[in-house]
């Protein structure tokens, strides 16, 4: 238990409390939680699911339709083949799964590869495995790719699993085809599961579509690939994402996890087919919305002294601090100077020391707000 401690998490809930308590007006960018609601035709699905009494027992591992869905979904979004027998595995969220697999595909020691600063939810399932994380730098000079061959031979020749998250969270990178193709090849080598985290895979703001790591050849020979509904279709409540990709990693989680639930309320998996076989303009809609926060916020930012790179996908910006400043300090300062609460980066690993996360979920009106409450608070005077 000592191990699920998030120390910096509770520390920043707790000053914002007493912030607010002392009548301080606070604007929350921690957290990546979407503000926008589902579209209307997965709540009106929603809606006659629910009144159907059939739909009230154990689900189980999920119904036909639903793996047959994401099948259709990889088709059309990816031109990717995904067999819906045996490499599509419905989850409570794709966190339900990402925090369970390390102890399905990992012993007590064994090494799993992870990306420095990477989603904390990572080093849970691994504290969870009782496995040993190695970190691999994600540093601005490399694209935020990991740099494969810095990994020294005999620590990749134990490692179990690596672990990948494009677009990213905190760092909101793409990945290059070039770079999973590198990343097959060495994991061939070496004989390691790749995870590669895409729940961020709908939300980006360029021509520049992100790369689904399954639509790689000989990506399912060597690993899987985690999706949700929770960004992209606004439905984080619902609790319902899938792992897709090499048909044993799905069969061995699938294991465990019947032993751990029963499924997911089954009025939830045909909103999610709704979401999944839609073709409306709604995913180009919400991609317009975060688009539009993002060059406020980043153009705001720019425009104060604050000098931050502009994502090209994912819902975060990830910004440099002023060199005076740690993470942390950084954090607390612009919660009493400016009432507004970031996330440190060193929360998410060494590598995001200097750093601070951004969500973009506030509608433009607050975000503007923000930029004035930075301009006002006199913190950007020295920033280079």
């Amino acid at each position: 238990m000592n191990a699920f401690e998030v120390g910096v998490f509770n520390e920043l809930a707790t000053y914002k409390k007493k912030l607010i308590d002392d009548g301080k007006e606070i604007i929350d960018l921690s957290i990546g939680s979407p503000d926008l609601p589902p579209p209307s035709f997965i709540i009106e699905e929603l809606l006659q699911q629910v009144k159907n009494t059939s739909n009230y027992g154990y689900s189980l591992s999920g119904i036909d339709l639903f793996k047959q869905a994401v099948c259709t979904y990889y088709e059309n979004k990816y031109l990717t083949n995904v067999n819906s027998d045996n490499e599509v595995l419905l989850l409570m969220g794709s966190q339900d799964g990402l925090v369970h697999l390390p102890m399905v595909l990992a012993d007590p020691g064994d090494i799993i590869l992870v990306p420095d600063p990477g989603y904390t939810a990572y080093m849970t399932g691994i504290s969870m495995a009782d496995a040993k994380p190695y970190p691999m730098p994600l540093v601005p000079e490399n694209g935020y790719l990991p740099n494969l061959s810095e990994i020294p031979p005999d620590v990749a020749s134990e490692a179990k699993m690596m672990i990948l998250n494009y677009p990213g969270n905190p760092v909101p990178a793409m990945a290059t085809y070039e770079f999973f193709e590198e990343v097959i090849q060495f994991a061939k080598r070496y004989n390691i599961i790749v995870v590669h985290d895409f729940a961020y895979s709908e939300l980006y703001y360029t021509n520049e579509k992100p790369i689904s790591f399954l639509s790689v050849p000989g990506a399912k020979e060597v690993g899987v690939e985690f999706n949700s509904l929770s960004k992209s279709f606004n439905m984080a409540g619902c609790r319902v994402g899938y792992l897709v990709g090499n048909h044993q990693v799905l069969a061995a989680l699938n294991s465990l996890k019947t032993n751990l639930d029963y499924g997911i309320f089954m009025p939830i998996q045909y909103a999610a087919i709704a979401a999944l076989l839609d073709e409306s303009s709604f995913s180009h809609g919400l991609r317009e919305k975060y688009k539009k926060r993002r060059d406020l916020l980043v153009q705001g930012l720019n425009q104060i002294g604050w000098k931050v790179e502009e994502p090209k996908a994912s819902m975060f910006v990830w910004a440099k601090v002023p060199a005076t400043y740690t993470s942390t300090t950084f954090t607390y300062e612009l919660m009493e100077k400016a009432g507004v609460v970031v996330t440190p980066g060193n929360a998410f690993g060494l590598n995001g020391e200097g750093f601070v996360r951004m969500a973009l979920v506030k509608e433009e009106e607050v975000l503007k707000n923000v930029i004035t409450n930075l301009k006002q608070s006199g913190l950007f005077k020295i920033v280079q």
